[in-house]
């Protein structure tokens, strides 16, 4: 890859993982409105190198602020770019990645060799009404200097891809076996990708449902959407466990770090109020604060049953606890919860990505 692509890679990367953190937490992304409009055109068009075209451009306005956006061919001039060899070794491949619908081939096979992103090229063209939107978010990119906004522009572009890929459908891959080793190695990787805390709270919730059916518990588990307040639902936790319709275990699954107030606040707000049998965080010991052990230690006196768990590691042990029939249920949960209609593409795309490297 030449080092300009790596370099757009490289960006690429990093402001889609940005982005669709965003979008996991339920936020909007905006821009100016003339921008928004053009691209409510431009995804609604059947031409995706429209949009196609609008990410590699933005990319080189980014890295290169020499090259001219309108000359997607090297033998356009000193200030062209090589639209093709862009699209082809990076454009096309990271939406291919990402599980974006995109183009099977390269975008420039739509329009006549050698052509200028202009007036001049509308004729030829299906959709000259999102081509009309194409030119004008173009335009937006050819006039800005400014860096910062270029990456804002680059953001809401990504952004409109993450609302396509929402309306496509992707399925959730699964594989027949895993070993113990590999499982291990699938966890860690999720748990190391953030994911607005949806993928911790998935992975321990298919455990217990697990568990449960495993070793015939009849358990009642219950759940709460990530991202929904707690108060207002009525939950003690993330997770909560009942036998013969009495909580048993309640669960709180956090990706983040656990200070002494969190710890506090948690007690206030679900323990001391809701006196449940036992209270477990499920976290990243690493993570937690020495004055939030404390804290625990000192309800534990009191005679609240609170304790801290490594995550990774009861995910991993219980896996090995379940055997093999337990690991097949593990999955076939999964996929179940992935499959609900609230959880964002974002969410499945991460599962397939960690599961896929297990095969390079």
């Amino acid at each position: 890859m030449p080092d300009s692509f790596a370099e757009c890679r490289g960006i690429l990367e990093q402001r889609f993982a940005a982005v669709e953190r965003a979008f996991s937490a339920g936020t909007t992304l905006v821009t100016d409105p003339r921008v928004m409009q053009s691209a409510d055109a431009v995804f609604a068009s059947k031409t995706q190198a429209y949009r196609e075209v609008l990410l590699g451009c933005l990319l080189i306005r980014i890295t290169d602020r020499t090259k001219d956006v309108h000359l997607p061919y090297v033998s356009q001039g000193a200030s062209a770019f090589n639209g093709r060899a862009l699209d082809e070794i990076l454009v096309n491949p990271f939406l291919h990645s990402k599980r974006i619908p995109c183009s099977k081939g390269p975008y420039l096979s739509v329009f006549r060799r050698q052509v200028k992103f202009s007036e001049t090229a509308r004729e030829g063209m299906r959709d000259k009404r999102g081509y009309d939107s194409f030119l004008s978010f173009l335009e937006s990119i050819a006039e800005e200097q400014d860096g910062q906004k270029l990456l804002v522009l680059l953001d809401y572009l990504l952004y409109r891809f993450v609302l396509l890929r929402e309306e496509a459908r992707i399925a959730v891959l699964m594989l027949d076996r895993l070993s113990l080793n590999q499982y291990r190695t699938l966890i860690d990787g999720i748990l190391q990708r953030p994911s607005g805390g949806q993928m911790p709270v998935l992975l321990v919730l298919s455990m217990i449902e697990t568990i449960a059916e495993r070793f015939s518990l009849g358990w009642e588990v219950e759940s709460q959407q990530v991202n929904v307040a707690d108060k207002p639902s009525g939950a003690g936790g993330d997770i909560t466990i009942r036998e013969a319709g009495k909580a048993m275990l309640t669960v709180e699954v956090t990706e983040r770090p656990v200070d002494e107030n969190r710890v506090r606040s948690t007690f206030a707000d679900k323990i001391a109020a809701r006196h449940p049998s036992e209270y477990v965080f499920l976290v990243h010991l690493a993570e937690i604060e020495s004055a939030a052990v404390r804290l625990v230690e000192k309800y534990f006196a009191q005679g609240y049953d609170i304790s801290f768990v490594d995550l990774r590691e009861w995910l991993v042990n219980s896996l090995a606890t379940v055997g093999a029939t337990g690991r097949r249920t593990f999955q076939e949960r999964i996929r179940f919860h992935l499959g609900k209609e609230h959880v964002p593409k974002t969410i499945r795309v991460l599962w397939n990505e960690e599961l896929e490297k297990l095969l390079r």
